[in-house]
C-alpha cells in the first residue's frame, strides 16, 4: 500500500505505474480515492474546528456561570449540545470515508523499481544469470514420481483416499532426503548469520490482509471454519506478521530471519502434466528467509538473499539461473522480483524453485512496522525470499543427480544429513 500523500501529490505516476502493470481497470480509482481522501480531509478539519469552539465557549460558560450570568450560561450549553450533536455526524463520516479510502489503497498497486522491465506476464520475464551447467545425461530421466516409486518413496493414492489429490506420503530415503534438505538449508542460513524461528503456522485476517493483496488471498489461503485463522501458505506471512504495530529501533536492524514451515495452498488453476506429483500440491514444506530493514539498504539485501538460494542449489550440484519477473508479473505489494529456476534434465529446460522479492514499505505501512530513527519514526522496508522448499528442491535434486543404473547420488554437503550415504538405491 503506496503512502496517500505520495498518491495525493503525484496522481499521474501513480497513474503511470498502473498502466506499466496493465491494470487499466484500476484507473479510475486514483480520481475516486483522492475525492474521498478530500472529503475525508475536510470533514476532519471540521470536526477540529467544533472539538477547538467547544473547548472555548466550555470556558466561557465557566466565566459566565462564575459572574452570576446563568441564563448566558445556559444560551451557550445549548450552542454546545447542537455542536455536538454535528460533532458526532462528522466522525461516524470520518470513519466511514477512511474505510473507505483504505480499501481502495489496498488495491492500488506498488510502485515498481525503475529497473524492472515492462511486460504483461510471465512470458515476458528476463533471464539475468545463470549458475553451473546445465546437462541432458545419456539416459532417459524419468518423471520424478517414478524415480521415487523406484525407492518405494512415494505413495499417491493412499494420501488421494485419506486426503484428496495435491497430497503426498514420502517414505523411506526419500522422506529421509526431504527432512535432510530441510535441515541442511536451515544450518546453511544459521551459518550466513540469520536467526533460526520456528513460527505460528495459523495467522489472523489482519496479518493476511497486512501481507498479502486480496487476490493473493483468495487464490492462495486456506480459512478455518468459525475462526478468524486462516492456515499459512509460507512462513513470509507470519514472520512479517511477528513486528505488527511494532516500533523497531534503528540500531537493531537489519532483522534477518529464516524460519521453517509448513505450508498450505488452495493453488486454485492448477492443472497439465507438470503439475502432477508433487510439483504444485496443497501441502509442502519450506525454508524462508526474511529481512526486516532500513530503506535505503533494502536493494542490498534482495541481491543478498537471491544469491543465498543460488549458493544453495550450486551447493548441491544443481544449475540454476534466475529471472526477473516483468512489470505485470509482480503481485501488487511488490516493489521487484527474481525467481530462481533450477534446471530439469527430463524437460530439458528451467522451472521455479524460488521466489525473491522486495515489497518497500507496503508490508510495513499495513503492519504498521516503525523504526525509530535519529531523524524521527519511519517506515521499515520488508523482503523475503524461500531458501528452498522440498517437493519442488526434491524434483530438481533427483533429476540432476540420477545415475545411469537408477542410483542417485548425495553431494557431499549433504552426506551428514543422510546418515553418510553417498547414494541411495
Amino acid at each position: 500500500m503506496i503512502d496517500i500523500k505520495f498518491l495525493r501529490e503525484n496522481p499521474e505516476l501513480v497513474k503511470e505505474n498502473i498502466k506499466k502493470k496493465f491494470q487499466d481497470n484500476k484507473l479510475e480509482l486514483v480520481d475516486e480515492v483522492i475525492a474521498l481522501d478530500a472529503e475525508s480531509r475536510k470533514a476532519k478539519q471540521e470536526a477540529d474546528d467544533l472539538r477547538a469552539s467547544r473547548n472555548k465557549i466550555s470556558k466561557e460558560i465557566g466565566a459566565l456561570m462564575a459572574q452570576g450570568k446563568k441564563e448566558e450560561a445556559e444560551a451557550k450549553k445549548a450552542e454546545v449540545a447542537a455542536g455536538a450533536k454535528r460533532l458526532l455526524e462528522l466522525e461516524e463520516k470520518e470513519k466511514e470515508l477512511e474505510e473507505k479510502v483504505t480499501k481502495i489503497m489496498m488495491v492500488i498497486p506498488n510502485i515498481i523499481d525503475p529497473t524492472v522491465p515492462i511486460g504483461k506476464d510471465d512470458s515476458e520475464n528476463v533471464e539475468i544469470t545463470k549458475y553451473g551447467e546445465p546437462v541432458v545425461p545419456d539416459f532417459e530421466v524419468p518423471y520424478h514420481t517414478e524415480i521415487m516409486e523406484k525407492f518405494n518413496g512415494i505413495d499417491l493414492d493412499s494420501a488421494r483416499k485419506v486426503a484428496g489429490n495435491g497430497f503426498y506420503y514420502l517414505m523411506g530415503d526419500i522422506a529421509r532426503l526431504h527432512s535432510a534438505v530441510i535441515s541442511y538449508a536451515r544450518d546453511f542460513m544459521i551459518d550466513r548469520g540469520f536467526t533460526y524461528c520456528v513460527p505460528p503456522f495459523m495467522i489472523r485476517s489482519n496479518v493476511v490482509t497486512g501481507v498479502m493483496s486480496f487476490a493473493e488471498m483468495d487464490a492462495m489461503m486456506y480459512k478455518i471454519e468459525g475462526e478468524d485463522l486462516y492456515l499459512i501458505g509460507t512462513s513470509e506471512h507470519s514472520m512479517i506478521g511477528k513486528f505488527i504495530d511494532t516500533i523497531i529501533p534503528e540500531e537493531t536492524l537489519p532483522q534477518t530471519l529464516t524460519s521453517y514451515s509448513p505450508c498450505f495452498r488452495k493453488e486454485k488453476g492448477a492443472h497439465g502434466l507438470e503439475e502432477r506429483g508433487v510439483y504444485r500440491i496443497h501441502q509442502f514444506e519450506k525454508q524462508e528467509m526474511i529481512v526486516v530493514c532500513k530503506p535505503e539498504e533494502s536493494p542490498m539485501w534482495f541481491e543478498k538473499l537471491w544469491q543465498n538460494t543460488v549458493d544453495l542449489f550450486r551447493s548441491l550440484d544443481i544449475p540454476v539461473r534466475t529471472i526477473e519477473c516483468c512489470s505485470g508479473d509482480l503481485a501488487d505489494l511488490k516493489v521487484k522480483s527474481y525467481d530462481v529456476e533450477a534446471w530439469s534434465p527430463r524437460q530439458k529446460k528451467y522451472f521455479e524453485v524460488g521466489s525473491c522479492s522486495n515489497l518497500g514499505d507496503a508490508q510495513a505501512r499495513r503492519l504498521k512496522i516503525r523504526v525509530n530513527g535519529e531523524s524521527g519514526k519511519y517506515f521499515a522496508h520488508t523482503l523475503n525470499n524461500t531458501v528452498v522448499a522440498p517437493p519442488r528442491m526434491l524434483i530438481a535434486f533427483l533429476e540432476n543427480n540420477l545415475q545411469a543404473d537408477g542410483s542417485v547420488r548425495i553431494p557431499e554437503v549433504l552426506q551428514p544429513y543422510m546418515g553418510g550415504k553417498k547414494e541411495i538405491r
